[in-house]
């Protein structure tokens, strides 16, 4: 088992950066696909990206192509998003989830996929 805390959310102006963090507990972190999504008042929770165990591999939605990055740093045992030039409709509660499965993208685009989820983190772009 694992568990996720994220951190890093809050207000940016739109064009603006923020880093989320998502620290998990536990000695096997390697061992898991690690995923963002996000979700907005009233929407459904979306997949952002994910990263291979071994952080060789990662897969973003579209939208979010060449502003975001996922990277993990697996001796920190945390994943992070890094998150330039943000727009209004980034604006979400943002999550991390793990998965003890090998990444697949054609599967780890869904919430179910996903054993583990961190809280949450707000992050709010202002237009």
């Amino acid at each position: 088992q694992v568990q996720l805390v994220e951190s890093g959310g809050g207000l940016v102006q739109a064009g603006g950066s923020l880093r989320l963090s998502c620290a998990a507990s536990g000695r096997t972190f390697t061992r898991y696909t690690m995923g963002w999504f996000r979700q907005a008042p009233g929407k459904e929770r979306d997949f952002v990206a994910a990263i291979s165990r071994s952080g060789g591999s990662t897969y973003y939605v579209d939208s979010v192509k060449g502003r975001f990055t996922i990277s993990r740093d697996n001796a920190k045992n945390t994943v992070y998003l890094q998150m330039n030039s943000l727009k209004p409709e980034d604006t979400a509660v943002y999550y991390c989830a793990a998965d003890p499965s090998p990444l697949r993208t054609i599967v780890h685009v869904t919430p179910k996929e996903y054993d583990y989820w961190g809280q949450g983190t707000q992050v709010t772009v202002s237009s």
